[in-house]
C-alpha cells in the first residue's frame, strides 16, 4: 500500500496563494492590478487585499457572463462545494454538454483571479463575493433563488418546525436542527420530492411554478387559500415576515431540474455579419471619410483662428456657441461636439487663460498642419482611440442634474478606451470587408462584461436597452469610427486594423479547429481579445496606419477652374498656399466633392486690405487657373482696386481725406452718413466724431472703399490675426483603476512578496516578546547588539522588526555582515539586496529555527 498522502487542502486564501507558482501569481496581479498598488508586504496581505469589497466588486465587473454565472451558482451552493455540485447547478440534471465543456474555463478564471480557492472537492467562493452574490430580501440573487430551508426557518419556533416535518410525512425529531436538516434532505431528494409533489393539488403546483424562476417571494393573507395552505403546511412555502412567504432554495432547484440559472450562457454570442464588401471598397470609403475628417478639423480651427467662443464660467462651450459651430461645419450638434472634443483631446485647441477667457488654437495646431495628411489623420485616430473624454455625453445631465457641455468637465469615462478598442477588436476578428450588425456587437459586449450603470449618474438603475454605460459607449464607438474613417461601410479598414495592431483573420469563421482538446464549435469560441498597445506599440501602429492610408488620399491640386459668373471651382483638395489665398480673395459658396468659391467686391477688397495689389491678384489667378481669367472677374478686381484707398481714414477722433472734393461732398450729402457726424475741415478733409474703425465700416456700408492710414500717412495693411494660446498639453486620459503592471514590475513585486512572506512565516527558534498590538520582535538594545555581533561570526540569519523614518513598521529576515558605528550592514532576504540599517530603528531581534 502506498504511503503517499494527499496534500492537505488549504485552510485559507493565503495558504492557497502560497501554493501557487510565480506564473500563477503574475496572472493574478495582471488580471487584478489593484492588488499590486502598493506592493503587498507578504501573501497574507495580498489575500486580505484580494478579499476587500472594492477589489472584489472590480473583479466581478470584469468577468464574462458565464464566469459570473458560475460565481453566482457558487454563492447559492454549499460552502465548501464540490465540482460535481457546481456542475449540477450549472448544467442541470440533464447535463448540458456546452455548459459541461465551458465550466472548467470559467472556474479556472475564478480561481486564477482568487475569487475561488480550494481543490475540486472543497471549492470556496471568497467571503466578500458570497456576501455580494448570495440572495437576501434586500438584494435578490440574479439566479432568482431564495434562502435555504435552514435560513428561512431560523426564526421559526421548534414546535412549528416539527409540524412541518410531520405534515411532509417525515418522523418527528428531538430538536429543531435535525428537523430542519430532515426537511432540507427531503426537498433535495429528487425521488421523494417528486412523490410529495405528485400529491399536491394542481393549483398549488401552479403557485410554485410562478415563483420557481424568481422572485421567490409572494404575499399571503392572514387566512390563506386552500392551495396556499397545503404548501405552507408542508414547508414548500415558508413565512419570512407577516404576509410574506418565500420558496425555499431546495424546492426551487428541484422544480428547475437542478439549474441555478434559467438560461446559462456558456458561449459568447457570435458577431453576425450584416454585409460583405470588397476590401478595396471599404478602404477607399474609409479614406474618403478620413479626408473629410482632416478638412472638418481644419475648418473648425480656421473658424476659431482669430479667437473662438468664450469659456463658460463652469467651463466648456455654451449651447449657443455649439449651435453656431454646428452651422459653420454644416453638421448636427452631436457631430459638432465630437469634432470639438477630438481637437481638444489632440491638443489642437485650448482656453487662452486670459481674463476674458476664450478658446483658441494652440501652437501644436501649426505643427500639426505641417505634417503629411496621413500622419495628421493617424494622430487624430490614435487620440480618439485612447481618449477618455466622451463626446456622446454632451447635452446630458450629470449626477447633480447639471448639463454636460462640450469641452466642459464631467465628460471623462475611464471605460471608453477599453470599449473602443474592444469594438474594433471584434470587427478585426471578422473577414476583411465584413460589416457586423450593431446589435450582435452589443450582445457580445454584454456577454463579455456584466452590466453596470454609469458611475457618474445618480438615481435608480435604468433598465432600458441603453442603460448600460458600456452599451452606450459601444454605440458611440461604432458611429465615431465611421466618422473618422477607421471603418468604411461598417467594416474595419486596413488602416483601422493597423491602428489596433490587428491582422486579417487567417481562417473563415466556421472553420474547424486544428488543435486538440477544443470541444466547442469554432463559431462559439471567443477569440482572445486584443491586448491594449504600449506607447511604443501605439507609435508603430500609427505609423503603419498612416503608411496604408497615404496612397488612398487624394493629391492636393495646384489649380482651380475660373468661370464667367465670378466663381471658381476647385475639383478636389487644394494645396495649402492656394487654399489660404483663395479663402481671402473669395467666399466659399458650397462644399462637397468640389468646392465653389465666389468673388465679390467685399472679398476682393479683403485681399487688397491684406496688402495684395491688383497686379498680384491678376498674376495669381492666371497662374492657378486652368481656364482663362474671365473678363468680368478682371473688371471686378480693377474696379475695386481703382476705388480702394481713394479715401483715407485716420485718427482725429477720425478724419477722411480725399483729393476729390466732389466725392467728399457726396458723402456729406448722403443721409446714411448722419450717424458718423461728419463736418468739412478743408476742401479735401472731413472730420468725424466716430472712431476710425466705425468710420471705416460706415463708409464701406455706403459703398465706398476707404483705406486706413497711419499717423505718418501710410496705408495700413490689415491682415487676419491668428490667435494662439500659450503652449498647452493635451488633457490626460483618466485611467480606470491602476494600470496593468508590466513584466518588470510583476517580477519585482512577486520577488518582494515572496521575500516578505518568508520573513513573516519563517519559524523562530525562541519566540521573542512582542508588543501588545503587533507581531514585531521586541528586545533591548544590548541584547539586539549582542545577537547581531554573534550572527556576523556564525553567518546566521535573523528575524528583526524595523521602523523606518516615516514610522512604518515592518519585519525582515537579514543575514548580518558587519556591525559598526551604530549601523548593521546585512543581506536583506526580504528585499533581496544588501542594506544598512540604524540599530536604534530595530525594535528587536530573534533567531530563526534551524529548518
Amino acid at each position: 500500500m502506498s504511503t503517499e498522502e494527499k496534500p492537505a487542502a488549504p485552510r485559507s486564501l493565503a495558504e492557497a496563494l502560497r501554493a501557487r507558482d510565480d506564473d500563477s501569481l503574475s496572472a493574478l496581479l495582471r488580471a487584478r492590478p489593484d492588488l499590486v498598488t502598493p506592493v503587498p508586504t507578504d501573501l497574507t496581505q495580498l489575500a486580505t487585499r484580494a478579499g476587500t469589497r472594492a477589489s472584489v466588486v472590480r473583479a466581478l465587473e470584469r468577468l464574462d457572463r458565464f464566469a459570473l454565472q458560475t460565481a453566482e451558482a457558487l454563492a447559492v451552493a454549499a460552502d465548501p462545494a464540490t465540482y460535481g455540485e457546481l456542475l449540477g447547478l450549472m448544467a442541470g440534471d440533464d447535463g448540458d454538454p456546452l455548459v459541461t465543456a465551458a465550466l472548467p474555463r470559467a472556474l479556472g478564471t475564478l480561481c486564477e483571479q482568487a475569487l475561488v480557492w480550494g481543490p475540486d472537492d472543497r471549492l470556496r467562493l471568497v467571503r466578500t463575493a458570497r456576501e455580494l452574490l448570495a440572495p437576501t430580501p434586500q438584494h435578490p440573487s440574479p439566479t432568482g433563488l431564495g434562502p435555504t430551508v435552514q435560513e428561512a426557518t431560523a426564526g421559526m419556533s421548534p414546535g412549528r418546525i416539527q409540524e412541518l416535518v410531520t405534515a411532509a410525512g417525515l418522523p418527528s425529531t428531538h430538536d429543531a436542527v435535525s428537523a430542519t436538516a430532515a426537511l432540507a434532505a427531503l426537498f433535495g431528494d429528487r425521488t421523494r420530492m417528486s412523490a410529495l409533489l405528485d400529491e399536491a393539488p394542481a393549483d398549488s403546483v401552479a403557485v410554485l411554478e410562478r415563483l420557481v424562476w424568481g422572485p421567490p417571494y409572494g404575499q399571503v393573507t392572514a387566512d390563506p387559500a386552500p392551495r396556499l395552505r397545503w404548501l405552507l403546511d408542508r414547508g414548500l412555502l415558508l413565512p419570512t415576515a407577516p404576509g410574506t412567504v418565500v420558496l425555499p432554495r431546495e424546492v426551487a432547484l428541484h422544480l428547475r431540474g437542478g439549474l441555478a440559472h434559467r438560461a446559462p450562457e456558456p458561449v459568447a454570442p457570435p458577431v453576425e455579419v450584416a454585409a460583405t464588401h470588397r476590401p478595396q471598397v471599404v478602404d477607399t470609403t474609409a479614406a474618403g471619410q478620413a479626408y473629410t475628417t482632416l478638412a472638418t478639423v481644419e475648418e473648425l480651427l480656421k473658424d476659431w483662428d482669430e479667437g473662438g467662443p468664450a469659456v463658460l464660467r463652469a467651463g466648456g462651450l455654451s449651447v449657443r456657441d455649439l449651435k453656431r459651430t454646428a452651422v459653420a461645419l454644416d453638421v448636427s450638434e452631436p457631430v459638432a461636439a465630437f469634432w470639438v472634443e477630438l481637437a481638444y483631446a489632440a491638443g489642437l485647441i485650448a482656453s487662452d487663460g486670459e481674463a476674458d477667457e476664450r478658446y483658441a488654437a494652440t501652437p501644436a495646431y501649426d505643427e500639426w498642419l505641417e505634417q503629411p495628411a496621413a500622419e495628421r489623420w493617424a494622430r487624430l485616430a490614435q487620440t480618439w482611440l485612447t481618449a477618455t473624454r466622451t463626446a456622446g455625453l454632451v447635452g446630458g445631465r450629470d449626477a447633480k442634474d447639471r448639463a454636460l457641455a462640450a469641452l466642459g468637465p464631467g465628460l471623462d469615462r475611464s471605460a471608453a478606451p477599453e470599449v473602443r478598442h474592444r469594438v474594433l477588436g471584434l470587427l478585426a476578428e471578422l473577414p476583411e470587408g465584413a460589416a457586423p450588425t450593431g446589435e450582435s456587437v452589443l450582445a457580445r459586449l454584454r456577454w463579455e462584461r456584466p452590466l453596470r450603470r454609469d458611475p457618474q449618474r445618480d438615481g435608480p438603475r435604468d433598465t432600458g436597452p441603453d442603460a448600460d454605460l458600456r452599451v452606450r459607449l459601444a454605440r458611440w464607438a461604432l458611429s465615431e469610427a465611421e466618422l473618422l474613417g477607421v471603418t468604411g461601410r461598417g467594416a474595419l479598414s486596413a488602416q483601422g486594423r493597423a491602428l489596433v495592431g490587428a491582422h486579417a483573420p487567417a481562417h473563415a469563421p466556421d472553420e474547424e479547429p486544428e488543435g486538440p482538446g477544443d470541444k466547442l464549435p469554432v463559431h462559439h469560441r471567443p477569440a482572445p481579445p486584443l491586448e491594449p498597445l504600449t506607447p511604443a506599440e501605439q507609435s508603430v501602429a500609427s505609423a503603419t496606419a498612416a503608411r496604408l492610408l497615404a496612397p488612398l488620399l487624394p493629391e492636393p491640386l495646384d489649380h482651380v477652374l475660373l468661370q464667367a459668373d465670378l466663381t471658381a471651382v476647385a475639383p478636389g483638395p487644394l494645396q495649402r498656399h492656394l487654399a489660404d489665398t483663395l479663402d481671402v480673395l473669395a467666399d466659399v459658396e458650397s462644399k462637397g466633392g468640389a468646392t465653389v468659391y465666389r468673388f465679390t467686391p467685399a472679398s476682393v477688397r479683403r485681399a487688397l486690405d491684406a496688402g495684395r495689389a491688383a497686379s498680384d491678384l491678376h498674376a495669381f489667378l492666371t497662374e492657378h487657373s486652368r481656364t482663362p481669367v474671365p473678363q468680368p472677374l478682371a473688371y471686378l478686381i480693377d474696379d475695386v482696386a481703382r476705388r480702394h484707398g481713394h479715401l483715407r481714414v485716420g485718427a482725429a477722433s477720425a478724419y477722411v481725406r480725399c483729393d476729390d472734393d466732389a466725392m467728399l461732398g457726396e458723402i456729406l450729402a448722403d443721409k446714411r452718413s448722419a450717424g458718423l457726424r461728419l463736418r468739412r475741415l478743408a476742401p479735401t478733409v472731413l472730420a468725424a466724431q466716430a472712431d476710425p474703425a466705425a468710420l471705416l465700416e460706415g463708409l464701406r456700408a455706403m459703398g465706398f472703399a476707404p483705406a486706413a492710414e497711419s499717423a505718418e500717412g501710410d496705408v495700413l495693411i490689415t491682415r487676419a490675426h491668428a490667435r494662439r494660446t500659450s503652449p498647452r498639453t493635451p488633457p490626460e486620459p483618466v485611467p480606470e483603476g491602476p494600470p496593468t503592471p508590466d513584466a518588470t514590475l510583476l517580477t519585482a513585486a512577486i520577488r518582494a512578496i515572496r521575500a516578505g512572506d518568508l520573513a513573516s512565516t519563517t519559524p523562530r527558534k525562541v519566540p521573542a516578546p512582542t508588543a501588545a498590538g503587533g507581531g514585531l520582535p521586541r528586545t533591548g538594545s544590548a541584547e539586539t547588539l549582542a545577537t547581531m555581533q554573534a550572527a556576523v561570526l556564525t553567518g546566521q540569519a535573523l528575524w528583526i522588526g524595523y521602523v523606518n523614518a516615516e514610522g512604518a513598521a515592518s519585519q525582515r529576515v537579514i543575514a548580518p555582515v558587519r556591525v559598526e558605528g551604530g549601523f548593521v550592514t546585512a543581506y536583506d532576504h526580504t528585499a533581496d539586496e544588501v542594506r544598512t540599517y540604524p540599530l536604534h530603528r530595530i525594535t528587536g531581534v530573534a533567531e530563526l529555527a534551524d529548518e
